[in-house]
């Protein structure tokens, strides 16, 4: 398991570096996504658990590559939001899509069977992995 999570990461760092999508910038850009394309600064931060500071520096990096946009909230006139531009969400999409592709190709070893089994196994693992370590189990 610890291989195949090096070689996504190594496929990810790969695809990022063709793309010149530093990481956090990436990060940001699939946070905002994951939220419908919009989302408060607050909520970003939250996201990501990073300093409401770096958030406003990564969205004006984001500005400045016109992937994103800075616009009035439409349930707070006091709050601004930011929002992925076309170009922003191809950017992201374009990264998913070579990540996806690579995580299709291993798991094309399998059989449709097997990859059904496969994540069944792994749902659990990761039940227990996010519960806490004193939590009593359900057994």
């Amino acid at each position: 398991m610890i291989w195949v999570t090096r070689h996504l990461r190594v496929v990810k760092e790969r695809v990022l570096a063709d793309l010149d999508l530093p990481a956090h910038e990436y990060d940001t850009l699939h946070a905002l996504a994951g939220r419908g394309g919009r989302a408060a600064p607050s909520e970003l931060a939250a996201d990501l658990a990073v300093a409401p500071a770096s958030i406003t520096a990564r969205v004006d990096t984001l500005l400045r590559r016109e992937f994103v946009r800075r616009t009035p909230s439409t349930t707070d006139r006091r709050r601004v939001d930011v929002a992925l531009t076309d170009a922003g969400r191809a950017a992201w999409r374009a990264a998913m899509e070579v990540q996806g592709d690579e995580e299709h190709r291993l798991l094309g070893a399998l059989t449709p069977n097997e990859r059904r089994h496969l994540s069944d196994l792994l749902r659990r693992v990761l039940l227990v992995a996010e519960r806490p370590a004193d939590a009593p189990t359900a057994d």
